[in-house]
């Protein structure tokens, strides 16, 4: 069926007052499906005389009809809309509404503007197009995944030809079947039922038949073709429906004896937790059909249209699965997409199940390439006090591509932290009912490596592993040929410059086979160093971790892809291991590219916990030769979790590496023997560097850092700082200083900036003197290594001649405090016992200190803003707009108001329409309760009817008392007063966010509140003052 939508034309549509006359164009949706008509220049009463149809797939939906306003810079302006249901035209006459003029509606009920104008519409239904209407109408489009709607539709607008489909005009008598049984299964007529009594061909012999005439004789069904002999798939489903999870699980289970559980999927493990459950009834929560668990997640994570279907035993048993489709929420990167998964069960015997879901996701940009699979494995778990038990529950994944594409790197890191997310909400979800159990409680790294065992290799059989070859045999019968010419031969004349003891070559030949012999016999002397050397070189697999604190452990388990550097097509590779200046090496394997190594290495015990272990693999060349590279890598202990390095492939860098896809199957643990005293220790060690007592922060502090950046559990808070990031701008916000990074996060206006590196990847760090430019406060400039800290290069200043990034942080509350405090973390962790001496040396003994309260402050978050003052001015907006110009005016009126030295940045763009500059000064002491300064950001932008502006301030304060622990928001709203020429309406509203704990502060607030108030008022008074002299 098809809907034939005809758009004729509009009048009175909505004027601009600064563009001018529209571009209006009309937009026609149905569903996923979208047309739009021509563009029409300068115009307010556009006439399009314009035909469209649409595919029906779901009479529930409605047609809408947007007016549009083509922009050629920006988004198209939607100046109004209506929307028409199809069961509107599907109850008219003919299945036709006419031709009518419509009332255009505006796009939010927020819109000022409510008279948008009329759209003259011919709407109607339609079976099959007549030739001269199917000569004229545009078919819609489907609408594809896109990030940018105008973009999306410059596809989908665009009038494709019309292409002939066939559409079945009759309908079978199974498919009448069906529709009865849908109308049954829903207890009432259906939008089918009532469209095929609509459409039911005339030579049809018998009506549908009702539902009481379906009661009543249940011969109906039997009459059917396609019932009459039922298929195997069928009979498994029927057999399915009328048994129970569990007797499906049973079932499933007696065909699958014996069978071994899967390993984990290649992607990675997503989660490995221990939970307080027996292992079936958390296969029940989380697989059965009567469980709400799917639900609940769904709607935690916005997933709508759940779908769920039954269990099902398919090929006689062989098989259990079901299909589970959803639509998931849109993001900022790609729209609602639907999704469907295909679950198999691959294991159920009671104790341990293993589930396998492949989701498709068709709709997303090279959907079509790829599969996401995900395997939920339920083991029994570790025995607990009270003889409870418990359950591991281990899910892993990897991405199945059907065809190749080059963005394979960029899809499988969006599907990792797409399903990073989703798992965290599946886990805490999860947690709700199960108690999680600490693995500390349970077991720890030795039980789960103690299955990683060596191959013991014999001498004799690394012999000839090595010298197994041509070369050797070759080498051999040399030897013997060349020993039995000597005997048998007679001793050569002397001649030439021969003398006795001296016999050399006498022709060409005798040369080359002499150099034939040597080059061999070098060859075989390298290959008996190689043999030495490696059985000397077992690595340092079983030595034990020594001393308490960090102990990190690693099983290197296999490698598989390796480069071939040799003419016999294979390596001899083995791995060596570098973390904190201390190295592990791993044992040579001989001759293969799918080395299976099975050792594990324990450093020994780290005062301070480790950011990253470096990996490199080599190919082992004899002891004379330099070795080979066939890959590296680096594992940041910070952006994996526990469970993740607990059984992860890691893939290797480098061009050998990257052109055969070479990867590493490692299992990392990382134990802390001190537990939290750890975390006192290290503090107290601080304390000493820094000269001032360091607070332990709260667990909640802590999780929260942790949030913002992404951080392991163990990564711990220990002091944070406000200031600027300077780059093209000056961006104001938090600096966060733990044991292993220097973060920076803000979230102004909206706008969100963090990054983070880590200590040892900062090579320099400067002082630069206080300047105008810098509000009168020193500046850092911190300086990475080369190469390194490529994550946080947006928050960079500019690269130096070395390709060093820069970054530049400024207006520091207390600057002394804040660089020793990062002097002292630098030096903890990245610099040599010499260069922390000589840097000792260089810094001044006489700096002065200024306590800085230990705050819980984790970002800048929107504040809860207040009218505090609102007036109509005589004044138009321009005049207003003067106090934020930075010109003589402005000047004169801040310091008639009390705020002395004042001095303000050039404004400076950050996006279209959308200004940004820096503000400094002091409070007279005569006109303020205290001296002291405040720092301002201000961000103004034009409001959207264009008649006047909106600026934004971010206030801090120093030398205020508790001036540290809060921000102080105002926002100002200016604009001209459409009733009275020349006189304009001033909206002022202030909020205060709270940066660290404070006492009082429903008191504190409603006297910054009522200062702030005060001074405002002050400062318009004074600029009407100023307006009205100046006339």
């Amino acid at each position: 069926m098809r809907l034939v939508v005809r758009v004729i034309e509009a009048r009175g549509l909505p004027a601009t007052d600064a563009v001018g006359p529209r571009d209006p164009y009309a937009r026609a949706q149905l569903g996923k499906q979208r047309a739009k008509t021509k563009v029409l220049r300068k115009t307010l009463s556009p006439a399009w005389d314009e035909e469209f149809a649409f595919r029906v797939g779901d009479l529930r939906d409605q047609l809408l009809v947007s007016v549009l306003h083509e922009d050629r810079y920006f988004s198209d302006d939607v100046l109004g809309q209506v929307k028409v249901p199809l069961t509107a035209v599907l109850d008219a006459d003919n299945r036709t509404l006419g031709t009518q003029w419509y009332q255009l509606q505006p796009k939010s009920k927020k819109a000022k503007l409510k008279d948008c104008g009329e759209i003259c519409l011919t709407i109607s239904l339609s079976q099959n197009l007549s030739e001269e209407t199917a000569a004229l109408a545009h078919w819609a489009s489907d609408d594809l995944a896109s990030n940018s709607d105008k973009s999306a539709e410059l596809v989908k607008g665009s009038s494709l030809p019309n292409i002939p489909i066939e559409v079945s005009t009759a309908v079978s008598e199974s498919d009448e079947i069906e529709v009865i049984k849908e109308d049954k299964s829903n207890g009432g007529p259906s939008f089918v039922n009532k469209l095929y009594q609509i459409f039911k061909p005339k030579d049809t012999e018998a009506p549908a038949p009702s539902l009481s005439n379906l009661d009543s004789s249940p011969d109906v069904l039997e009459e059917t073709p396609s019932t009459s002999s039922q298929s195997p798939e069928k009979q498994d489903q029927e057999a399915s429906a009328s048994m129970t999870f569990d007797e499906l699980l049973k079932a499933f289970g007696s065909r699958h004896e014996g069978k071994e559980m899967p390993e984990n999927l290649s992607g990675g493990v997503l989660l490995d937790q221990v939970y307080a459950v027996a292992p079936s009834d958390l296969n029940t929560h989380l697989f059965s059909p009567s469980s709400d668990f799917l639900q609940l997640l769904a709607e935690i994570q916005g997933t709508t249209g759940l779908e769920i279907q039954q269990w099902r035993l398919e090929n006689d048993g062989e098989i259990l699965n079901r299909v589970v489709s959803y639509t998931k929420a849109p993001t900022k990167l790609v729209k609602a997409v639907k999704a469907t998964e295909d679950m198999t069960y691959l294991k159920a015997d009671g104790e341990m199940f293993a589930v396998l879901a492949s989701a498709s996701t068709p709709e997303v940009p090279f959907g079509n390439n790829f599969r996401v699979e995900v395997l939920t494995c339920i083991m029994p778990g570790p025995e607990l006090p009270d003889d409870e038990k418990s359950s591991r529950l281990v899910v892993s994944w990897r991405l199945n591509f059907l065809q190749s594409t080059m963005m394979k790197s960029m899809i499988e890191n969006g599907a990792r932290q797409g399903l990073k997310d989703n798992y965290a909400q599946f886990s805490e979800l999860l947690a709700r009912t199960f108690r999680p159990v600490d693995a500390k409680d349970t077991t720890d790294s030795n039980e789960v490596l103690s299955s990683v065992q060596p191959e013991q290799e014999s001498d004799w059989k690394l012999a000839f592993r090595i010298f197994g070859n041509f070369t050797l045999l070759s080498s051999v019968f040399a030897f013997v040929y060349v020993s039995a010419h000597i005997i048998l031969a007679n001793p050569s004349i002397i001649q030439g410059l021969e003398f006795p003891g001296l016999d050399l070559p006498d022709s060409a030949g005798e040369v080359v086979v002499c150099g034939v012999l040597v080059l061999q016999g070098q060859r075989v002397l390298n290959m008996i160093g190689r043999f030495i050397q490696a059985k000397r070189q077992r690595g340092d697999h079983g030595v034990k971790a020594q001393g308490d604190g960090w102990l990190l452990t690693v099983a290197l388990i296999e490698g598989t892809n390796l480069a071939a550097t040799k003419s016999s097509g294979f390596s001899d590779p083995y791995v060596v291991f570098t973390c904190n200046g201390k190295t592990k090496t791993s044992s040579i394997k001989f001759h293969t590219l799918e080395p299976q190594w099975n050792e594990i290495f324990e450093f020994d015990a780290m005062e301070d916990p480790p950011s990253v272990m470096e990996i490199d693999v080599y190919d082992f060349d004899g002891p004379f030769d330099e070795v080979a590279s066939l890959g590296h890598a680096e594992v940041n202990f910070l952006k994996y979790n526990i469970s993740e390095l607990a059984d992860i492939w890691i893939p290797l860098k480098g061009k050998l590496a990257q052109a055969c896809q070479s990867k590493l199957h490692l299992r990392i643990f990382l134990n802390n023997t001190r537990g939290t005293q750890i975390v006192k220790d290290y503090l107290d060690k601080m304390e000493k560097e820094v000269g001032k007592k360091i607070a332990v922060r709260s667990p909640h502090a802590n999780l929260a850092f942790q949030k913002i950046f992404s951080l392991p559990p163990e990564e711990f808070l220990i002091n944070d700082f406000t200031c600027h990031l300077k780059r093209k701008m000056l961006t104001q916000g938090r600096l966060f200083l733990s044991p292993r990074i220097f973060g920076f996060y803000t979230n102004l206006f909206g706008h969100k900036t963090k990054f983070f590196f880590l200590w040892e990847d900062i090579e320099e760090i400067l002082v630069v003197p206080a300047t105008l430019a810098s509000m009168g406060s020193p500046s850092l400039v911190i300086i990475l290594r080369k190469g390194k800290g490529i994550d946080a290069k947006h928050g960079a200043k500019q690269l130096d001649s070395e390709g060093r990034l820069k970054f530049h942080f400024q207006s520091f509350v207390s600057f002394n405090v804040a660089h020793k405090t990062i002097m002292a973390l630098w030096k903890a962790r990245s610099l040599t016992p010499e260069q922390k001496v000589q840097l000792v040396e260089e810094e001044s003994e006489t700096e002065d200190f200024q306590n800085e309260e230990g705050g819980s402050f984790l970002g800048i978050e929107d504040a809860k803003m207040s009218g505090v003052f609102s007036s109509t001015k005589p004044f138009d907006v321009s005049t207003a707009m003067s106090i934020f110009e930075g010109g003589p005016l402005e000047r004169r009126v801040m310091e008639k108001v009390g705020r002395v030295d004042y001095s303000v940045t050039e404004w400076e763009s950050v996006r279209a329409d959308v200004y940004q500059r820096q503000v400094h000064y002091k409070f007279d002491k005569r006109s303020a309760q205290h001296e002291g300064e405040a720092m301002s950001t201000q961000q103004k932008s034009p409001l959207p009817n264009k008649n006047g502006w909106l600026v934004e301030e971010v206030m801090t304060f120093e030398g205020i008392p508790i001036g540290e622990c809060f921000n102080l928001h105002i926002r100002y709203q200016l604009e001209s007063n459409t009733s009275k020429q020349k006189t304009c309406t001033v909206q002022v509203s202030i909020g205060i966010v709270w940066l660290k704990s404070c006492k009082n502060r429903k008191k504190i607030t409603q006297d910054v509140t009522s200062s702030a108030s005060s001074h405002l008022k002050k400062i318009f008074s004074q600029l009407e003052k100023e307006s009205i002299s100046a006339k």
